[in-house]
């Protein structure tokens, strides 16, 4: 049974698109790229900044990290606030903590700006554990993953315990690497038609009720 609910933040518990976008497409404007469509830009939404820079700009990995610290020149003062909670996602957090669940945020986003975008929506009373990713280096989402579990002092035997909950593929698949498994959420539509499914997602909700309903009606054992 599941015990433990592990959240992605952009696209799953906010919609970060606006202030991604727009200081994703400072950076480029800065660094002297061409500037992607708008549809290529909703992708920059939730992976880690340098492969959507390599990937969609053509930038060489140097570049792409040059390019992530000119996007922060943006995104901390002002981007980072160009967000909106997902609807429910307060009280989502709480109906979890009061069944008994313990709940962590697992961020490909530094985990320093986590903290701030929890801190500023009102989730962090409500998680057990905020792990995101480091500020400077790579690291996956399995990595991030890993280190919401050690912290809580879970071991990969543990797996089976722990739900993750995003709304890309690289959820998915992060989660997978570490033998868990994740629910895709629809609710913002920043995944292509099938992604989640086709990266494994256990299953598919549109939005936050229906998730809640998902876990405590199929899960809730304790």
């Amino acid at each position: 049974m599941y015990r433990y609910i592990f959240f992605d933040l952009d696209g799953t518990l906010t919609d970060s698109k606006e202030g991604v976008v727009r200081s994703a497409r400072y950076a480029i404007e800065k660094m002297g790229f061409p500037q992607p469509d708008d549809d290529t830009m909703r992708l920059f939404v939730g992976p880690p900044l340098t492969d959507s820079f390599m990937e969609f700009c053509g930038m060489t990995a140097a570049q792409a990290e040059e390019a992530v610290e000119v996007y922060r020149e943006r995104y901390v003062p002002i981007g980072i606030y160009e967000n909106e909670a997902a609807p429910g996602a307060v009280e989502l957090l709480k109906t979890l903590k009061a069944r008994g669940y313990q709940t962590a945020l697992a961020s490909s986003k530094p985990e320093g700006m986590c903290r701030t975008v929890c801190d500023h929506f009102g989730f962090t009373p409500h998680l057990d554990v905020i792990s995101g990713a480091t500020l400077h280096g790579e690291c996956t989402k399995a990595d991030v993953i890993r280190w919401a579990m050690g912290r809580l002092d879970l071991a990969a035997a543990d797996a089976g315990s722990i739900l993750m909950v995003g709304d890309r593929k690289f959820d998915v698949l992060g989660a997978a690497e570490c033998g868990i498994g994740c629910v895709g959420l629809s609710l913002f539509g920043y995944a292509d038609p099938g992604e989640l499914e086709e990266a494994g997602a256990i299953a598919i909700v549109k939005d936050l009720k229906e998730l809640e309903n998902y876990i405590l009606n199929r899960f809730h054992k304790f």
